[in-house]
Parts: structure tokens; sequence; C-alpha cells
């Protein structure tokens, strides 16, 4: 199991949880796993997310290794202007 810190924004779609666990040993694993548990977080999912890993920011990276000890922070895509 991965410990997962959501991001304030998308704590809404996990009752209010600011961390959950899920069975992941890669990017696209933990998002199947959110996606499942959570089904509201499906929207936000499709539209983008970004994952620190261990303090590095990762977009797309579906197959990057997660080990059960990782730090792992989910957050919606920054944008800015």
């Amino acid at each position: 199991m991965v410990a997962v810190t959501l991001w304030g924004s998308l704590r809404v779609f996990t009752n209010g949880r600011a961390s959950v666990e899920i069975e992941a040993r890669n990017f696209k694993e933990l998002l199947d796993g959110l996606v499942a548990a959570y089904p509201g977080l499906r929207p936000q999912i499709e539209r983008g997310v970004s994952m620190a890993l261990n303090g590095r920011i990762y977009k797309e990276a579906w197959f990057t290794e997660i080990r059960p000890d990782s730090e792992v922070v989910l957050m919606p895509y920054m944008q800015g202007g």
C-alpha cells in the first residue's frame, strides 16, 4: 500500500480525507486505484493531475515506479498565466 497525500482541492472527493492508502506500483496503477476507490475523482484525474514523488513532480509519467515507502502527493495540474 502507498500512502497518498491529496492536495486540498482534491480532498472533497475523498470525504475530506487528506491522505488515503492505495495499492499501486506505478503512477497509472495509483490513478486507477484512486478512481476505483473514489469515483468522484475521475473527472479531475481525466482533466489532469500531477504527482510529487519524493519531492519531484511528474506529469503523465505512467510507469514511474512507486515504492511503499515513497512520499506521494497528488495535485491538479498547475496552470499559470
